[in-house]
């Protein structure tokens, strides 16, 4: 679950984690109304930042500076209800509902301030959670990465023992900061790692991380994702989900209980269990398809659960064939093609395109002969290769 900066940033602040201030605002008498209450805390300057997920804002126009109240409100009127386009969206772009308000950190003539790149995350092939940093901040990490890989640093973190004193001050050594800055960043580190700890994340991502002129160490930006895995014990962080900025039919699937994901080919896959899905995906695109999605209906693949997942795959106007491949270890294979029946039966003309499918396990041979005899256009495969090449030939 991603959140939005101003989301993230509240987080950080519970934890004590220094933050740019800031308040968002949804309409621009909102954003004048905050920027009156920034004005004691800075020179009357703004930054008006569009809260939406996706990186590269400031490249999409998404982020602009105000240095009165009168282009706060200007600003916010440009920014509010536009179609934002970034190197992380689609070229249709995402709708700005909300701005952030927020206190401008740079000022002109102070030279000594810096911007450094921290994040943490999970590194799971060594089961350790990792802070990537660097004293390039303020650029797009990946090209730094590509260009410039010494200039990256890691530091492990065993979770059973947590981060440890000599790390933090590996962190601000390696950063090239001395006196108050050291002591500070050390100590902005230890906060960041304990609220990413606290929120259960699976990202805590700050570009730039500054430090000021007079050696305070402040997060400007923040990208916060939360693992859905700990959903369950962190209701007041579940509640700042934005449905807004999610795919509406990937919300759709998961009300039913269904790991869906949208992708741009032309073949609905719907698979029961992950590893198969990935699999099914892989032997599309092997025989000359491409996927429409990731679809996993779990293990139960009951009628319900049958009949959603048709419903969803259909809604995409690209699909032009549908493979169904089951394996019956949990769920019987007859059971399942009872299911894909009663789907046709109810929802008749709403399905038109082919359907192959490929049930093999449990009851696969009379799960067979109850798709054959259906008397609907479904398209029996018995094989893995044989299905990828029906779909191929029915597209």
């Amino acid at each position: 679950m991603n959140l939005h900066e101003y989301q993230g940033k509240e987080i950080l602040q519970n934890n004590d984690v220094p933050i740019q201030r800031g308040k968002v605002a949804s309409s621009v008498s909102e954003a004048i109304s905050v920027a009156n209450e920034l004005k004691k805390f800075n020179k009357g300057v703004f930054v008006i930042k569009a809260q939406v997920h996706a990186g590269g804002r400031g490249k999409g126009g998404g982020i602009k500076l105000a240095k009165n109240i009168s282009e706060v409100e200007e600003v916010s009127d440009k920014i509010l209800g536009m179609k934002l386009v970034t190197p992380q969206t689609t070229s249709k772009g995402k709708l700005v509902r909300k701005v952030l308000i927020a206190e401008d950190v740079y000022y002109p003539g102070e030279s000594e301030t810096k911007e450094f790149y921290v994040s943490i995350l999970l590194d799971r092939g060594k089961a350790r959670n990792i802070i990537v940093y660097s004293k390039e901040g303020g650029m797009d990490i990946e090209q730094v990465s590509e260009e410039s890989p010494h200039l990256i640093f890691k530091e492990f973190i065993d979770p059973r023992l947590g981060i440890q004193s000599f790390q933090l001050r590996n962190i601000a050594f390696n950063l090239g900061l001395s006196g108050e800055a050291f002591k500070e960043m050390t100590l902005f580190i230890k906060n960041l790692y304990k609220a990413y700890i606290n929120s259960d994340a699976s990202l805590f991502e700050i570009n730039p991380v500054l430090k000021t002129s007079d050696n305070k160490i402040i997060a400007v930006d923040c990208k916060v994702s939360i693992d859905d895995n700990s959903i369950f014990r962190q209701k007041e962080l579940s509640e700042k989900r934005d449905l807004d900025e999610e795919n509406p039919v990937e919300v759709e699937a998961k009300s039913f209980g269904l790991s869906y994901v949208d992708l741009d080919g032309n073949v609905g896959c719907m698979v029961n269990g992950a590893g198969l899905a990935m699999a099914t995906m892989d032997l599309i695109k092997h025989a000359g398809g491409e996927p429409a999605n990731f679809l996993d209906v779990g293990g139960t693949a009951d009628p319900k659960r049958v009949e959603a997942g048709f419903r969803i795959i259909l809604k995409d106007p690209n699909v032009k064939a549908i493979l169904v491949n089951i394996f019956g270890g949990i769920v019987r294979c007859d059971r399942v093609a009872e299911g894909i029946v009663s789907v046709f039966k109810k929802m008749g003309d709403e399905i038109n395109v082919p359907i192959i499918v490929r049930l093999e396990g449990t009851n696969s041979k009379i799960a067979k002969e109850i798709i054959d005899s259906s008397g609907f256009n479904v398209i029996s495969a018995k094989g893995f290769q044989e299905a990828a090449i029906k779909v191929q030939q029915n597209i």
